[in-house]
């Protein structure tokens, strides 16, 4: 039983959703200009006024994340019913998203827990609210969709269909691998994910041997590498997954993919044949070797540097939060090679082999040192800092075989590494949301279960659409770089409305749990810690807001 609000839901009509589009259209339009105004001369964006107007930016990147995930999740619910003549659910979802962002946007932008930024700030001033998300006509698809008869309503539908809606993926191959992986992800990672988290041990080497053996290491590497070649697609519907399984296993394939993404767009035939097979039978670990002690997203200032000896790279210098940096047998570097070249332009990619670690002896090259940095979530294949003191590698190892192309050989794969950060995302606020249902269902207080209240089952509802909405923003961002397109704003807002619905999601399941949230026998306390990680890494999302925005106004 579910207890509803007093009267009949009455849903909005699809000229009513298509209208509040328009109004979120036309908000964002006008907030852009009004960014245009504050921080673009001379046809640039001018580096100071951004930074002076950062706040407002930041404002017009969350609601541009919004925007299109409004515009997905409409067409994701149009999909779901051509393909299969049911999307109730869908459709439900779609319709408290799209009025949930008519209601928010006239308030402003919610940026994070602490941070909301007044609507004038950003633009949208009185006069332009009128005209787009504050018009009359959107006080009805408020009224309907944006407040918690709806959410009673997808609670319900949810209820009768034990299903948080279709994927909406679209193709049946791919279908079948996200059944597949499902399905080992609740037999083989689910299983561990406690111990290993709790024990703060390395996921054991046989899931690996099984993630290779099902070919997760090469989804994106072509056959002809001996890859699997099942595309982005095929690595966000996996990746998704295996982090709900435990994010730890999920980010497996993080390293594989950054490495492949490396040698594939700036290897040399040479380097590819070498390295991408090894990659994609799983033979090869590899770890990426970018942020320094001083130096975290300041790439362009990193010290360590290679000098060219008889033949040989020596390379001397710190790296810092280097994932699975004991096991790995392969690190992509970024290292100096050109003294003499300032700022990004004397950065080099190298690949550099290491002997692998074991529990007793992480680091058994002489040359390397390396010290573990406790972390309180994302464990399972640990965090260091690590210490070259003029370690060898052949000259051959250099990344396309030219100096000075690193820091634009590592651009080119940020696309691809947020956006499986956006399904490791997806994965835990999938994760977060199917313990606090079944939770929710089994807990009994007051004379039945706690699921029946309007603020839990209200609060699954609102997990249900966040989730929803950050899974087709990944899918439409995957789809775009499969296309061929650049899609880097895409993949941007795709890891930063990902990555804020998973902390806020698994909050929203400890919550449900109440105080056995907080207790670590329950799961949803690890998926609540490692979540927090998501919006730090692959370019903190203070940086990811700043990217995305400024590229809005330079697209506008």
């Amino acid at each position: 039983m579910i207890l509803k609000p007093e009267g009949e839901f009455v849903a909005p009509t699809d000229e009513q959703v298509q209208a509040g589009l328009a109004a979120l259209d036309g908000a964002l339009a006008k907030a852009k200009e009004h960014l245009i105004s504050l921080c673009v001369k001379d046809g640039r964006v001018d580096n100071n006024a951004a930074n002076a107007n950062q706040q407002a930016l930041h404002g017009l990147a969350y609601l541009a994340c919004e925007h299109a995930a409004a515009h997905e999740l409409v067409e994701y619910a149009k999909r779901v019913g051509e393909a299969t003549g049911r999307n109730d659910l869908e459709t439900l979802i779609a319709q408290a998203y799209v009025a949930g962002c008519v209601r928010r946007w006239r308030f402003g932008a919610d940026i994070s827990g602490l941070e909301q930024i007044p609507s004038a700030e950003i633009g949208l001033t009185a006069e332009v609210q009128a005209a787009t998300v504050a018009a009359p006509e959107q006080d009805d698809l408020i009224a309907k969709a944006g407040g918690s008869a709806i959410l009673s309503k997808i609670a319900e539908v949810v209820h009768d269909r034990g299903s948080f809606g279709d994927f909406g993926i679209g193709d049946e191959l791919l279908s079948d691998v996200q059944k597949q992986f499902q399905k080992f992800a609740d037999n083989v990672v689910v299983p561990i994910a406690e111990h290993v988290h709790r024990k703060d041990e390395l996921i054991p080497l046989s899931i690996i041997d099984q993630l290779a053996e099902q070919g997760v290491f090469g989804i994106t590497i072509p056959e002809q590498y001996g890859g699997t070649e099942l595309g982005k697609m095929g690595m966000v519907i996996v990746t998704e997954e295996l982090s709900r399984g435990y994010i730890g296993v999920g980010s497996l394939g993080t390293r594989a993919e950054i490495a492949a993404e490396l040698i594939l767009t700036g290897g040399t035939e040479e380097q590819k044949n070498e390295w991408l097979p090894k990659l994609a039978m799983g033979e090869v670990l590899p770890t990426a070797l970018f942020t320094e002690p001083n130096y975290g997203s300041d790439l362009a200032n990193i010290k360590s540097q290679a000098k060219r000896v008889d033949g040989q790279w020596v390379i001397s210098g710190q790296k810092t939060w280097i994932t699975h940096g004991s096991r790995a047998d392969l690190c992509t570097m970024l290292v100096r090679t050109l003294p003499d070249e300032k700022g990004y332009k004397g950065l080099s990619m190298l690949l550099v082999p290491k002997t692998r670690g074991t529990e007793d002896d992480p680091f058994p090259d002489a040359e390397i040192t390396g010290t573990e940095i406790p972390v309180i979530g994302y464990r399972g294949m640990k965090e260091y800092e690590i210490s070259f003191d003029e370690y060898k590698v052949p000259e051959g190892n250099l990344l396309g075989g030219e100096d000075g192309k690193g820091f634009k050989q590592l651009m080119e794969t940020f696309e691809s590494a947020r956006i499986q950060t956006a399904a490791r995302g997806v994965g835990l606020a999938r994760a977060a949301l199917e313990l606090a249902y079944k939770y929710a269902n089994e807990r009994k207080q007051f004379g039945g279960e706690i699921f029946q209240f309007p603020r839990v089952h209200q609060k699954i509802a609102r997990m249900v659409v966040e989730t929803q909405a950050a899974r087709q923003l990944t899918y439409f961002s995957a789809r775009m770089k499969e296309s061929g397109k650049r899609c880097d704003l895409e993949a941007g807002m795709a890891k930063l409305l990902a990555t804020k619905a998973a902390f806020f999601v698994s909050d929203a399941g400890v919550q449900i749990h109440g105080g056995n949230g907080y207790a670590e026998e329950y799961p949803i306390s690890r998926v609540f810690v490692d979540s927090r990680v998501l919006s730090i890494f692959e370019g903190a999302n203070e940086i990811q807001a700043h990217v995305i925005g400024r590229r809005l106004l330079e697209t506008a």
